[in-house]
């Protein structure tokens, strides 16, 4: 099903036809919504530390956590002490690790069916307080709370989550699929129109710049400083692990948003592997993976966290990071700036 939608999502097709009417309720609610909030008629709940939304405008993939963990990476070096708070999408609600309804990530115990892949993936690779539940103002509650001296708070998604006030928008675009039809869901990959990016500080484009992102500021963004790296912690350089893969049956899964980005980027390392796709945030179990011949099995590292209880020695992960412009950091660091300078001036609206 998911395939289905991604192939219409990039035309004007039937499908995107036929959902046509459910599309134009949810362009209503949107703009409702959005209005309401500008209008102050629903209050957003301000945070006492400013916060950082990254984003997208699209469903399915685009490059947003890389970006959360680079821009985590940035504020330590500088000084900071982030916190981030996510949504935990796909996981499996349990009242034993949440009764609350927000739960903290911890990563030396943390699994992905409980809290979701990728906010145990920025627990694990960053070793920083991490909070999750659907209401992100609440998250952002128990992170100040839980870690006082956390001073900026970054959200893995939550770009649409308007309770939540923020200082700085940024928005990840996909280079190479870009808007698709150019609808809003369902007949399109739209959470909101093209438009909204004029409202952000800026457009981060994975994959390159792109004069179709009316954004006011715009980055250049690509999955480079590449590490292949087995269960048992093995790392290999992109050249020795082509060099021991050739001449293996290697196969390479990704339950992302979109695959093929991950199985085009294996190919331009020299892994030649055959693609096994499957939809987004799967549970992987170890029956999926038991792949009779195969000998070298790559996933990403968002799919690794949830393979390592039944991982055997033919499981390698390719590790990537987000590799942004010096620009990019100067811009960031500017608008924190002035964020700590305008609530210094006028105050917090909350504790």
């Amino acid at each position: 099903m998911q395939a289905w939608f991604e192939r219409e999502w990039q035309r004007l097709g039937g499908g995107a036809l036929v959902m046509l009417p459910f599309t134009i309720l949810f362009m209503a609610a949107t703009w409702l919504r959005r209005k309401l909030y500008a209008a102050g008629l629903l209050r957003a709940w301000r945070a006492r530390v400013p916060v950082i939304i990254v984003g997208n405008i699209t469903a399915g993939g685009s490059g947003k956590t890389p970006l959360v963990i680079a821009v985590v990476e940035t504020l330590r070096e500088r000084g900071w002490t982030p916190g981030v708070v996510a949504r935990g999408y796909g996981r499996v609600p349990s009242t034993e690790h949440d009764p609350s309804g927000v739960v903290r990530v911890f990563p030396e115990v943390a699994t992905p069916e409980h809290f979701g892949d990728e906010p145990v993936l920025i627990a694990r690779r960053l070793h920083v307080p991490v909070f999750i539940s659907p209401d992100r103002p609440a998250a952002v509650r128990a992170l100040l709370e839980a870690v006082p001296e956390t001073d900026v708070v970054v959200s893995d998604d939550g770009l649409q989550h308007y309770a939540l006030a923020r200082d700085v928008e940024l928005a990840v675009v996909d280079g190479e699929r870009r808007f698709g039809n150019g609808l809003l869901l369902p007949s399109g990959p739209l959470r909101e129109p093209v438009s909204r990016l004029a409202g952000v500080d800026a457009a981060i484009v994975n994959g390159g710049n792109s004069d179709a992102v009316p954004a006011p500021r715009q980055f250049a963004m690509r999955l480079g400083k590449e590490v292949f790296v087995s269960f048992s912690g093995e790392e290999r350089t992109p050249a020795d692990f082509a060099l021991a893969a050739r001449g293996l049956t290697v196969a390479a899964v990704a339950g992302i948003g979109y695959p093929p980005r991950f199985f085009d980027h294996l190919g331009r390392l020299g892994v030649a592997a055959r693609a096994f796709p499957f939809p987004d945030h799967y549970h992987f179990h170890a029956s999926d993976l038991r792949m009779p011949g195969v000998e070298l099995i790559v996933m990403t590292e968002k799919d690794a966290v949830k393979c390592t209880a039944f991982a055997d020695e033919r499981f390698w992960f390719l590790r990537v990071s987000a590799v942004l412009p010096p620009e990019f950091d100067a811009f960031l660091l500017e608008r924190l700036a002035a964020a700590r300078r305008a609530t210094k001036a006028h105050g917090p609206e909350a504790a």
